[in-house]
This record gives structure tokens, sequence and C-alpha cells, in this order.
């Protein structure tokens, strides 16, 4: 047993042994990756793609071509030494070179870096077997799991091994891979693969290993940092842990890591464990050496990951083959997903201050995909939505556009008390508009900014319970799903981050979600059904849909050029808010949510069939990927895409200060109420509008584009109107108000 082995070793190092070594010291270094997500080009700070102006200034980090530096450099180093290269899974889903490919393009530079093992992750699965038999069969190394068992029908076969042994340097290392159990519930195995249990499974090969005198052996799996060291670690006979799945940043320098790298696990055999990760997209390569004692105890683990940045130079070679393949995915691009009946509002002004049509598209789609595991409440960033979309035929490049960032989703578990914080923090900064602003699902909210940010902002906060509203419970723990940039803390959400429980990088892609539920809601109609109610005394008289005019199509399918952050501006962290209220909304309730069809099973991607990957570059020159293109215009403009400013409906009388608040949100078409004002004149004998150069009184009725045409000639100019009076509201113009009317530009 190695608990009388580690005595004996620990004995003899106390001892001396002054007779010199009685032990032969093995030494091995571990090269290792985990969590690839198909980071075939480089990635940015904001874990997107990197343009090539970033790439100038060399703020990129990782993809195939730096890691096939990046091992090829280490392998040199390392050159006559014990060396293992090992990949910790889930090398699918996260970009559009999977989409495209369905993981021939992964398999052919995974072949260039020349692993010597790799273990299955969740993500290799969410296909079935159709695409993870084509991979299996690409690949030029072992992939491994042993709780991987397929059976008599599956395509599989004997395709995935339960273990492996490997002759380095005269000594037997035994590898035993494994994914995690949960795998049938987040991917799509079929009906041919069992996932077993990873405990038993694993403890039973590692007696089948020692059984055949492997004395040191490895645990690759895909079952994340925190199972790793609480239970792998621990099975008797594993010498050394190789993991993924929770995309852990392990590291002694780092003060952002969860733990150090290696991290030492004790085994009830008596021996201390190294465990180790090396967080996700290739940012970083993995390598620690570890001694072993003569009889296969682990002596000692030491290392740290390398950061795969500017000082790595990228394979030229590779380089030019991940351009070839490009070129199919501007196809994609082009492919038509679904339609919709009217525009899809996505204009950065109101997805940024209000409830948005956009984000009720997106924060539907996550919890459509997600709600049979049990997610209850969704919340999206406004300041990832980036686009609108027109009317018509949508395609892959338009929501693309609207979600440039290659996130997935995300799921996580947080107290009531923890989202009301949340939303607290989210609308914070509203009238900066600041990226955080909370676009949600399975949730509704009223906030009142008259309040000061931080200190009780939100009035009341309620969740869909059997199908009816009720006030969130605070020391309840809801299950939860957003995106993985604000899972992580970005635009300011650090209680995602720092008190969320059992938090999980998902996946799939954020616009692959948005696409399947655009693709099973054809047409789509977009909505706002009054979800997020704007109580501010001096606004709620003008319902919250009515916002500034904003011309879906000055936004749609042009990528912006701030593309790399999802918020353009820092955002302050969350503090704990002030307790919302527990009692809804007294305003009249809105209708609840319409049932969602089940998710697709996998991922329905638009690509079903992969185009074929010649194994070497072409003649021709190389496809260049396509480049961000300007930021989209957020301004509003003719009312060819959308209506000019609404009329303005008679002013109601004065309501007393008792009054109930104002109802919650309704259609967009219908017109906002003005804030009370004096008794309107009849529109019908409303004076003339001035000429340019003069002034104009607004009176009931009044429009900014029937002022501009007739101060101009043309409605189309009431933009100089707004930016000649500061502080107008184009949609919510005061009635006996002076406007100045500036002279013609012309």
């Amino acid at each position: 047993m190695k608990r009388l082995a580690a005595i004996a070793a620990l004995s003899g190092y106390v001892l001396g042994l002054s007779a010199g070594a009685s032990f032969a010291d093995y030494t091995l270094t571990i090269l290792h990756i985990n969590d690839w997500h198909s980071r075939i080009e480089s990635n940015n700070a904001y874990e997107s793609t990197c343009s090539v102006e970033e790439e100038t200034d060399g703020k990129c980090i990782g993809g195939a071509a730096r890691l096939v530096t990046a091992i090829a450099d280490r392998r040199k180093a390392l050159e006559g030494q014990n060396v293992l290269l090992l990949n910790g899974g889930d090398n699918f889903q996260g970009s559009l070179f999977y989409t495209t490919y369905k993981g021939k393009a992964e398999a052919e530079f995974l072949n260039l870096m020349k692993f010597d093992a790799m273990t299955v992750g969740n993500h290799e699965l969410d296909d079935g077997e159709d695409v993870l038999v084509p991979f299996l069969e690409e690949v030029q190394f072992p992939v491994l799991s042993v709780n991987v068992q397929p059976n008599a029908q599956s395509k599989v076969g004997d395709r995935i091994k339960p273990s492996l042994v490997l002759d380095v340097g005269g000594e037997k290392i035994g590898i035993v891979g494994a994914v995690t159990t949960d795998t049938p519930e987040i991917a799509s195995p079929g009906p041919n693969i069992t996932i077993a249990d990873d405990i038993a499974t694993i403890t039973a090969e590692v007696e089948k290993l020692k059984g055949q005198g492997v004395d040191k052996i490895i645990a690759l799996t895909h079952v994340g940092y925190p199972r790793d060291k609480e239970l792998i670690a621990k099975i008797p006979g594993v010498d050394v842990v190789v993991g993924g799945h929770s995309h852990s940043l392990l590291s002694n320098t780092d003060d952002k890591a969860e733990g150090p790298y290696p991290t030492m696990v004790e085994n009830p055999e008596g021996y201390q464990v190294p465990v180790t990760q090396a967080a996700s997209y290739s940012k970083y390569l993995g390598e620690f050496t570890v001694t072993f004692d003569d009889d296969g105890v682990v002596k000692e683990a030491k290392g740290d990951p390398i950061f795969l940045d500017k000082s790595i130079t990228p394979d030229p070679a590779v380089l030019a083959r991940v351009k070839e393949l490009a070129g199919p995915i501007e196809e994609l691009k082009a492919k038509e997903v679904s339609e919709t009946t009217a525009p899809i509002d996505g204009s950065r002004g109101n997805c940024r201050t209000r409830e948005c049509e956009m984000g009720n598209l997106v924060a539907d789609a996550i919890l459509d995909r997600v709600k049979g595991q049990g997610v209850e409440i969704v919340f999206q960033n406004g300041g990832g939505l980036r686009a609108s979309i027109d009317q018509g035929v949508v395609t892959m490049g338009e929501v693309l556009t609207v979600l440039p960032f290659q996130n997935t989703l995300a799921t996580f578990q947080l107290t009531g008390k923890d989202i009301v914080a949340s939303l607290e923090h989210g609308v914070s900064m509203v009238e900066e508009e600041k990226g955080a602003f909370p676009q949600v699902a399975g949730l509704r909210y009223t906030f009142d900014r008259s309040v000061a940010p931080n200190a009780g902002r939100i009035k009341s906060v309620e969740v869909m319970d059997n199908g009816a509203w009720a006030p969130i419970d605070e020391a309840k723990t809801y299950t939860v799903a957003t995106n993985n940039f604000t899972r992580g803390g970005g635009d300011g959400y650090d209680l995602f981050k720092n008190n969320a429980e059992n938090a999980y990088d998902y996946g799939p892609s954020l616009e692959q979600v948005v696409a399947d539920y655009l693709t099973d809601n054809r047409p789509y109609t977009p909505k706002l059904d009054g979800r997020i109610v704007n109580a501010t005394p001096a606004e709620a008289a003008a319902d919250t849909s009515s916002a500034e005019p904003a011309d879906p199509a000055a936004s749609v399918a042009q990528a912006p050029a701030d593309a790399t952050a999802p918020s353009a501006e820092p955002s302050t962290p969350a503090v704990e808010a002030a307790p919302a209220q527990p009692a809804p909304p007294p305003a009249p309730e809105a209708p609840a949510e319409p049932a969602m069809p089940a998710p697709p099973p996998g991922s329905n991607d638009i690509a079903t069939t992969p185009p074929s990957v010649d194994p070497a570059p072409q003649a021709q020159a190389p496809a260049q990927p396509s480049t961000p293109a300007a930021e989209p215009a957020v301004e509003p403009a003719a009312p060819a895409q959308e209506a000019a400013p609404e009329p303005v409906a008679p002013a109601p009388a004065a309501v007393p200060e008792t009054a109930a608040p104002a109802p919650a949100a309704v259609p967009e078409s219908a017109p906002p109420s003005p804030s009370p004002a004096p008794a309107p004149q009849d529109p019908a004998q409303a004076a003339s509008p001035a000429p340019a150069g003069g002034t104009h009184t607004v009176v009931a009725g009044d429009t900014l584009w029937d002022i501009a045409e007739a101060a101009y000639g043309d409605g189309s100019k009431w933009r100089m109107i707004v930016d000649a009076n500061t502080g107008v509201r184009p949609r919510r113009l005061t009635i006996g108000s002076t406007l100045a009317i500036p002279p013609a530009d012309d």
C-alpha cells in the first residue's frame, strides 16, 4: 500500500539515510490545457475574438497559433526529460469555427500539438455521436473516459478508452479519464451512451492498473476543481489530478486564482496528491513537475501556468491556416435563421436604462434553454446588447452583431438578498447609461432613480412562482442564469462572482442560443411586457416603454467598433442594497409570460453539415477574417424605419401625490402620457409653428417631426431642434414649453 510506502519515505527522509540515497527518484513534467472551447483565434481581454488592431497592439491572448508555439518551445526546453502533454476536455463549443466545422478544425490543430492523451468533456457530447465520432476518428492521440460507456448500438465503439499506460523514461504511467456525471443533463450524449459514476469507475480502473504493476497514476478529469479536490484526489492509488470543467485558474502569483498551483490534497492513504487546472480558452499552458520516489509516492510537485500573451509569438503557418478556414464562416453569417414581424429595438439608450425588446428576447432565450435545469431567473447586462434587428428576415450575422462577444451561458445559485442587491447595483448608474443595467426574465422589478445610487432604488422584486408573480424571498436560494462575462463579475456584478454557489459556465454560445430561439419562434414578435418599471415620480407618468426614437436600421448588421468590451465604461462594484419592499407594485399586473417551447436537444447549430477540411493550406491566398465595422449609430433617424416622435396625448388632470404609481409598461405602440400640465389648447386652434430661426410653444399633439416639417419643409431634420434645446426628450415634450427653432443648415 502507498500508505506504508509514504511512511517509509518520510522515515527515510527524517533519518537522513546517511549511507546514501535508497530511493531512485523519478521526475515527470506535465504540460496541460483544458476547456479550449474552440478558441482557435486568439482572445482579447474580454474573451472574444481579437481584432487585427488588438493583435498589433499586443493585447491578444491564446489561440491555436500561440498554443502550438508555446508547446513546441516547452518541449524543446525540456528535451531529454520526461514530459507528458494532456488535454482536460471541452475542446468543442465557443466559436464559429465549431459551429461551422463541427470539431474537424479543432481536431486538426490539436493534432499539431501532439497530445499524449485527452479526456472527454461534456461539450464533446453536445451534438451527440454524429459529431463526436468523426472527431474521434480524426484525432491522432488517445481519448479517455472510464465513465463514458457506449452500448453495442453506439457508433463510438471502442474509440474512447477507460485508461492508458504509457512508458515514459522507462516508467509506467497510468492515465484514467473521466467526465462530469451530470453530462446527460447539460449535454446530449444520446440513448446509446451511459455516463456512469466517476468515483466508482475511477476507483475500479485504478485498482486494475495497480494490478498491472502501475504505481504512478494520473486522473485526467473533466469534473471541476471542487470535485477534484474533495473526491478524486482522495481515491486510493491516484497520484496526480489534471482537471478541467470549472475553468479554474490556479496560480502561485495571481491573486485572482482559486487556489495554489498545484493544490496539494491529503489522500487517505497518507500521501499528498497535486491537483491542477489551467483556466480556459487557451489563455494558459499549465506546466508542473512531479517527483516520485521509488514506490511511486509523490515527494514534490511544483510549477505555475504559463500566460500565453504577446510574449508568445503565434506560429505563422497556423495563422495562415486559421485565416483560410475563416472563409466559410462568412457564409454562416449570411445564413437565414428566422424572421420578425417588427423591428427589435436593441438601442444603447434604451437597453441601458429601461426594459427593451432586445433584452427581453435574449433573456427569454436564455431561460428557454436552461429552464429544464431548474433555472428561475435570468440576468442579461444591457451593455452586452450591441445592435437592433430590423423587421423581416434575420440572419446569423445580425444575431452576431447584437451579440459579438462569444459569451456562453453560465448558471449559478444565489440568495434572494443577493439578487436584490445585484439589481440595486445594475440600476445604480442608469443616468450614465452604463452597461450593467439588468435586462431580466423570470423576474420583474420596479426602481426609482430619484433615490441615491445604492441606497434603495429597487422598490419591489417579484419572481414567477407556480405561474403567478410573488415577492422575492430574500432568504431563499434561487438558480440563476446569465452570460459568462457577467457571471465572472463583469460590469461590476461582484456578488455573482463572490457569493454564487455551484457556479458553472454551462455553454453553449449565447448567439447560438438566441438564434435557436428565434428559429423555434418564427416569426418572432418583439414585446415589452412590464417586467421592468421605472417608478421615479417625475417620470412615472411617462410610460417606461416610451423610449426615445431609435432607428433600428442604423444599428443593424454592423459590427460595433467597441465590440471588444461588453461595456464601454467601467462599472462600480455592487454594494448591498437596502431591502426591497416585499409588496408587489400597486399598478395593474402585467400578463404572465406565455409558456415557452421546450428547448431543442443539442445545440441546434445553424450549420448541420460541416464543410470539408482539407489537411493542408490551399494554393489560393488565405481568406481574411472580417473586421468589425464602425460603431452602430444609436441616434434616431427618419421614420422610414421607425416612426418619429409619436403624438402626445392630451394631458390628464393633475394627479394627487397619494395617487397610485403609473401602471406597468404597455406596448410600444401606445402613446406616452405626458407629465401633469395645464389644460392643453385644442390642437385645431394651436398656433402655427414658427419658421426656422424663431421659437415654438408646444401644444397638445405636437411632434418634433411635424414641427421640423413646418419649419424646414423636412421632418427628418427634427434632430436639429433637439440639439438646439438642451434637455428636450423627443417623446416627452412638455406642453407649454418653448422650443428654439434653429436656422436651416442648408
